[in-house]
């Protein structure tokens, strides 16, 4: 007779040495004095005895975390091998990232790779699944569970790529006190420390319930690009293949300004001239961080922004577990959290208009028209390239108020596992002004009244600059699930090799979410006419957005034993998606009209199958096939078409002088505008569901009790695809959709500009397929017990297709989406236990190398170094990024049961991140991309534990 125990709700299965990652898990008892467990798996709503599953999961236990020397969620995740594409801190800094940090299992994306806790979903960052990781405390978790297995017949239809499941620490009666402190060799910023103390009351199993309470706080402190040699300058010279070559990102956007004069020559044709008024007057470049190139001086913005930006994190999580009767329990938690993402990057850039005529045009415009072959009276429009260095650097404090409660009964009656909860969870983003952004009418007034002269060096202006800074928040983003599950289990009925098990289930959820921007971020609409100021070294158009839907789904799982070492498991799920109920609907002009659906409701079934088989007791096989679907998010569909910011570096994509957008054009490589929106088409012309199948096939090999050898292959293919084009893509195919390049008028720059729209359509189709790796060794030495771990994953297809541009291949190479996908990346970790005091641990990490960011001679990016230190031509470059590895380093010491002290060192050798020459995609770092090394070099850790 099988005896059920309350276990968590996603335990770790382990093969039959016990070995899976190089953890040991509690392993099923087979006395006869002793009950057999049975538990609940991830990727299975069906429980079971502790055996290696059908699917691949991963575990990460709490000395696996403790050895990562990881000091948060986000770092955690990133250090998995089979984690690729997703956002890190570093990105927010001017770089796109809005303060999240995010799970995104094989490169596929962090929209398809859902994140739970303790089985159960989070509210989202987005209007989509993708949740902040910087909203769950790491002092809280207890083990990590990765399923690199589609999983959406049981927890919905985002999860094609997988499942990442935090289990928080439970069943706690000591007080336990954790602090860790970790410095960079090379200075004080970039540090971080975290103090956490937790205390549980009560053993669930004697005494029939536990209560769990546990704060803790977090803070990493910024650093600056010109603490770091290889990211102090957009300026680096290098070598490659025996010849001399410089970096030159810099910007036209500089202080003292520059002026490009737009004029119609003796032929009539519309041409364009920039150069600097202050250089033009003195002969050189008055001011810090520029460069002569031609007749002006460009800023080397990469030289002012953060690598790091500074974090903090307060947060605090209860739980509490009670046993109703010896078949019921009842179960709540709660989580509260406050995390706060302070990224810094470059003084306020911004194209300005100059009226013709006005008095600053006649003092620094007029007098160097006839020294530059202009005739005044053909000048047509002048735009200065300001950069408002006495500004400070723009910063944005994104701040994250998350909140989660769950709460419900599990238990068994006359034969059935049952399990009902119910989940409120909510996420708030607001984005404030915490330094550099101006306002428009302030500075133009400043302007007007001869107090501010854009064209002098800069120095002497902060507190003339000041009154004109802002401190307002630009938005605030809020998003909400409530959410109704219900499941039960049983055993069917018997079949020669054992007993047929059922579970079904069923979940409701609704799902809200809204943006507020303020009136600057909105600029001046229909809906605040009168409203005329902007935000200088910011973005203008956004609109308010106020959406909700309904979805509700329903699963079944059956587990047929068909053979006494065969088990085959079917699941089919239905998913229901509502269409949209938008209540700040805009039509195409900007105006609200009344709330209305938008878009298509969607429903589908979906299936898997998974087979395991054990033909030999030291050998398992194991695989599936299955079939999901993915709903447009909300903002696929009711996003308005607004202002999207500034595009990277692109020649002008209209050629036609004919062509009325063509006096749009700007000079050589230049900057943009961008138009984001939604796609609210009801009809044919409606967003559709994505559709994805996949497979997965491995073993697991014990030759020998010590040794365990995994390998998984996986392939996912998706179709039917959302996906924005890229600007890359829009600006150099512009005879292909030329019907995405507009005139837009830009409120700030109060003039039309040209702009590409870059809008939501199913058009692509992916493919992405490699292999995981999962090998454990365990020995004893005369030196101690020796444990080696060694994990993987080999790319070997990451390609998307999409309409008029073909087949993508993006392993090893910065692609047109500024990402790369690593074709090898592992980590092996050897930890030696030398006694019960002392283990030492030594782990290796390694990213392949790629092909760096390709430029062509337009693009002005890298030019030829002389011998004499002078610029050469401009030249096209394409070059490979070498691979990176580092080591690290971590003593354990348990002076006692109660009081253990780790150090660690992490990069022991100090090695710098490989040298890069992209200048798109993540932050506005420059000579290294933050999002896959790590800028801090050498660094030194302790972390304490104290339990009393």
């Amino acid at each position: 007779m099988m005896v059920e125990t309350v276990l968590s709700r996603s335990v770790r299965l382990i093969c039959a040495s016990g070995l899976a990652f190089g953890m040991h898990a509690a392993v099923a008892q087979t006395s006869a004095d002793s009950p057999i467990q049975r538990v609940e798996i991830t990727g299975s709503s069906i429980k079971r005895i502790n055996a290696e599953g059908a699917l691949p999961v991963q575990t990460l236990s709490k000395l696996q975390i403790e050895q990562s020397g990881a000091t948060n969620v986000a770092d955690l995740v990133a250090s998995l091998p089979s984690m690729q594409g997703f956002t890190t801190s570093s990105m927010s800094v001017n770089g796109g990232g809005g303060g999240l940090q995010t799970a995104s299992i094989h490169a596929i994306g962090e929209g398809y790779t859902l994140v739970l806790l303790n089985g159960r979903r989070l509210a989202p960052a987005t209007s989509g699944s993708t949740v902040n990781l910087a909203s769950i405390p790491l002092a809280a978790v207890e083990r990590v569970e990765i399923l690199t297995d589609g999983a959406n017949t049981l927890y919905g239809s985002d999860a094609i790529a997988g499942v990442v499941n935090f289990i928080l620490k439970k069943n706690q009666t000591d007080a336990i006190i954790e602090g860790t402190y970790n410095t960079p060799q090379k200075s004080s910023s970039g540090s971080s420390n975290n103090i956490a103390i937790s205390k549980g009351w009560g053993d669930l199993e004697t005494d029939g319930y536990n209560i769990l309470l546990s704060a803790s706080h977090d803070e990493n402190k910024a650093m600056y690009a010109s603490e770091r040699d290889f990211s102090k300058s957009g300026v680096i010279p290098f070598w490659d293949n025996g010849k001399h070559y410089n970096l030159y990102q810099l910007s036209s956007n500089s202080i003292p300004g520059n002026a490009t004069v737009k004029y119609k020559n003796a032929s009539g044709v519309a041409s364009s001239k920039s150069f600097g008024p202050d250089f033009l007057a003195s002969g050189k470049c008055n001011g810090p961080n520029l460069f002569n190139v031609g007749n002006r001086c460009l800023f080397d913005y990469a030289a002012t922004v953060e690598d790091v930006p500074g974090l903090k994190r307060n947060s605090g999580f209860g739980s509490l577990n009670l046993k109703i009767n010896k078949d019921t329990n009842f179960f709540a938690e709660a989580l509260a959290s406050s995390f706060s993402n302070t990224a810094q990057y470059a003084p306020p850039a911004q194209p300005l208009g100059i009226p013709v005529g006005s008095a600053l045009y006649k003092k620094s415009i007029l007098p160097y028209l006839s020294r530059l072959g202009i005739d005044p009276n053909s000048v047509t429009s002048v735009t200065m390239n300001l950069r408002l260095a006495d500004a400070g650097g723009r910063a944005d404090e994104y701040k994250t108020e998350a909140r989660h409660l769950a709460f419900g009964v599990d238990g068994s009656f006359k034969g059935i596992d049952y399990r009902a909860a119910y989940t409120h969870s909510e996420n708030t983003q607001t984005d404030t002004a915490a330094g550099g952004y101006m306002s428009l009418n302030a500075f133009d007034a400043l302007v007007a009244s001869g107090k501010f002269d854009p064209f002098t060096a800069p120095g002497n202006s902060k507190e003339v600059l000041a009154p004109a800074v802002l401190h307002n928040q630009f938005s605030e983003t809020k998003s909400k699930i409530d959410m109704f599950q219900v499941s039960g289990s049983t055993e069917l009925f018997n079949m020669p090799a054992g007993v047929a098990q059922l579970a079904v289930g069923a979940d409701y959820t609704k799902q809200k979410y809204s943006e507020a921007p303020d009136a600057y971020s909105q600029g001046q609409n229909v809906q605040q006419p009168n409203f005329t100021d902007a935000i200088v070294g910011g973005g203008a158009g956004a609109l308010p957005i106020d959406a909700h839907r309904t979805n509700w789904g329903t699963y079944a799982e059956l587990l047929l034993p068909l053979a006494k070492r065969m088990d085959l498991t079917m699941s089919t799920r239905y998913d229901d998606f509502s269409a949209v109920t938008n209540d700040k609907n805009f039509d195409t002009a900007g105006n609200l009209i009344a709330p209305g659906k938008q878009g298509e409701s969607a429903s589908k079934a979906t299936y898997k199958l998974a087979l395991r088989w054990n033909p030999l007791d030291s050998l398992l096989v194991r695989g599936s096939y299955g079939t999901g679907f993915k709903a447009p998010t909300l903002t696929n569909i009711v996003k308005p078409l607004v202002n999207g910011g500034s595009s990277q570096f692109h020649a002008c994509p209209i050629t036609s002088t004919s062509d009325p957008r063509f006096p749009l054009c700007n000079p050589g490589s230049s900057e943009y505008n961008l138009l984001t929106g939604g796609n609210a088409a009801i009809g044919a012309g409606a967003l559709k569901p994505e559709e994805s199948k996949q497979f997965t096939l491995g073993f697991r090999l014990e030759p020998i009790p010590a040794l365990s050898i995994g390998f998984d292959l996986w392939d996912v293919k998706l179709t039917n695809q959302i996906q924005t084009l890229s600007e890359d893509v829009v600006f150099n195919n512009p005879k292909v959709y030329d019907s995405l390049l507009r005139s837009y008028y830009d409120p700030i720059q109060k003039q039309n500009v040209l702009a590409a729209a870059l809008t939501p359509f199913n058009l692509a189709s992916s493919h992405y397929q490699g292999i995981d790796w999962d090998h454990t060794y365990k020995t004893s030495t005369v030196f101690g017990k020796l444990n080696v771990q060694w994990t993987g994953t080999f790319m070997s297809k990451a390609e998307q297709e999409t309409p008029g541009t073909g087949l993508e291949k993006n392993i090893g190479r910065f692609n047109s989406y500024s990402d790369v996908t690593f074709r090898w990346v592992s980590k092996l970790t050897a930890s030696l236990k030398t006694s019960d005091k002392f283990t030492h641990a030594i782990t290796a990490n390694y990213h392949s190398g790629y092909t760096d960011q390709v430029y062509t001679e337009d693009d002005s990016v890298v030019n030829v170094l002389n011998s004499d230190g002078t610029q050469g031509d401009t030249v096209a470059f394409k070059r490979r990024v070498s691979s990176y590895t580092t080591i690290d380093w971590q003593t354990k010491m348990a002076f006692s049961k109660k009081f253990t002290l780790t150090a660690g060192v992490k990069n022991l050798f100090d090695i710098d991140p490989p040298f890069t020459i992209r200048n798109a995609g993540g932050g506005n770092q420059s000579g290294y991309d933050g999002r896959y090394a790590d800028p801090l070099g050498r660094q030194i850790y302790l972390v304490g534990s104290y339990k009393f």
